[in-house]
């Protein structure tokens, strides 16, 4: 054989392994996705998936630096899935801050959460906006397999019954927090 003939033999080989490697994370990526199929997002009127936390921002609940959903029923809970490279995120960023200042005394609380974000660019961000309300980093993506987020900014109006009351897929406004708020501090 000579030595282009080999060449040609050892290139087509790593054609073929290419080749079979993507068709397997392709399957694998199908097998994956049809799982998650079946999968239920919590919607309005379904009780809130509990999580546990270990908040990143130097916010401590009830004076400890992890908390849990249940930890705060009989709250409004303003639940916001985020990411520091998230563009939506950055627009409502200021708008979840205000609103945190706002209600913070009613018995409502923005409770953050970094989704698939390396920790330093989440404490980035938060500095940037002076992010103030209890935040914390999503590890293993836990809550948000739970909440079967699509993508973020995702928010979920929680009552104080610990139910979802409202779920929003995008960026929140000033007007939905306010309305949404209102009824839930109501009832």
């Amino acid at each position: 054989m000579t030595n282009s003939t080999q060449t040609k033999a050892s290139g087509l080989n790593w054609i073929n392994i290419a080749i079979w490697a993507a068709v397997i994370f392709i399957l694998i990526l199908t097998g994956w996705g049809l799982s998650r199929a079946n999968a239920v997002r919590p919607e309005a009127g379904q009780p809130a998936p509990n999580f546990n936390v270990e908040f990143f921002n130097g916010y401590e609940w009830e004076t400890k630096p992890v908390g849990s959903l249940d930890d705060m029923r009989g709250n409004v809970v303003v639940l916001n899935f985020w990411a520091s490279w998230c563009i939506e995120c950055r627009y409502e960023a200021d708008l979840l801050e205000e609103s945190w200042q706002r209600y913070r005394d009613q018995g409502v609380i923005f409770l953050g959460v970094a989704w698939l974000d390396a920790e330093h660019r989440a404490h980035g961000y938060l500095e940037e906006f002076n992010i103030t309300y209890p935040n914390a980093p999503d590890l293993g993506s836990r809550i948000a397999r739970n909440y079967e987020i699509t993508g973020v900014p995702e928010t979920f109006f929680i009552g104080k019954d610990g139910t979802i009351a409202h779920v929003v897929i995008g960026p929140v406004s000033q007007q939905m927090i306010d309305v949404v708020v209102t009824d839930l501090l109501a009832q």
